[in-house]
């Protein structure tokens, strides 16, 4: 029986294909735009220890934390690595400035209780960048032919649609401020023809919006302000004024 392996390291092979530094070069463009103008002290990536996705990003302290730990080469381009499961980050709940997500949903089987956990992680006005394969596009629908060697490194129902991935941030009362797709060349093998096809990025992006293989998508945690109102009966009252009194003298009468 052949052995089985680990999604995210089938994943950082795949990177290595034609097709997957093609569709690493537009991510990392999107995570260097999107991280660039994101302040605080603490920032992390999840997975992927290999990609350095924070390059861009000036904050102090940028760490890697996963289920596995990197290679000395590479673990000593990170400030700390954390061996740790995406389900439960071993981080004070409101500690993290940025958090970002290279296909965190699609190597796990609970990406919404992975979601929760940033939430958690989270402090407020924080955010999290994520990236994910679109099961709507060429690429996907390549994926899910029957009798075809699978294109993608993950089977199309751990492919989590851009769409939902909205709705569960929205719940989590995170406002989504950036989304965009990319990678609309069709699925091929070799750089020769995915150059060839390179047109159909603009011509995608222009004409067919939502069929890009890959998307980014970026959102902030926001967190309802409260104002605490005394009950009016709590209130002071004004002591009541004085009655006038008005005095004779006998002498005056």
């Amino acid at each position: 029986m052949a052995e089985e392996i680990a999604p995210i390291v089938e994943l950082a092979e795949w990177f290595e294909t034609p097709p997957g530094q093609y569709a690493l070069r537009w991510e990392q463009a999107q995570f260097d735009a999107v991280v660039a103008d994101v302040f605080g002290f603490n920032a992390l990536q999840v997975g992927l220890a290999e990609l350095d996705l924070l390059r861009a990003n000036r904050m102090p302290f940028k760490a890697y934390v996963g289920e596995v730990m990197p290679e000395p080469e590479v673990a000593a381009r990170w400030q700390a690595c954390t061996v740790a499961d995406p389900h439960a980050l071993p981080f004070e709940s409101g500690s993290i400035d940025l958090l970002i997500l290279p296909h965190a949903f699609e190597c796990t089987d609970a990406p919404h209780e992975v979601l929760r956990e940033v939430e958690r992680v989270l402090m407020p006005e924080g955010r999290v960048v994520i990236s994910g394969f679109n099961p709507w596009s060429l690429w996907g629908a390549r994926n899910r032919m029957p009798g075809m060697e699978p294109w993608l490194p993950h089977a199309p129902s751990a492919q989590v649609s851009l769409a939902r991935v909205k709705d569960w941030l929205k719940l989590l009362s995170f406002e989504v401020d950036r989304g965009r797709f990319g990678c609309y060349a069709p699925a091929c093998q070799t750089n020769i023809w995915l150059d060839r096809w390179k047109f159909m990025e603009s011509a995608g992006d222009r004409w067919w919006a939502v069929g890009g293989a890959v998307y980014v998508v970026s959102a902030v945690k926001r967190v309802a302000s409260m104002r605490l109102i005394g009950p009016a009966w709590k209130q002071k009252r004004k002591a009541p004024a004085a009655a006038s009194v008005v005095a004779h003298r006998v002498g005056d009468l």
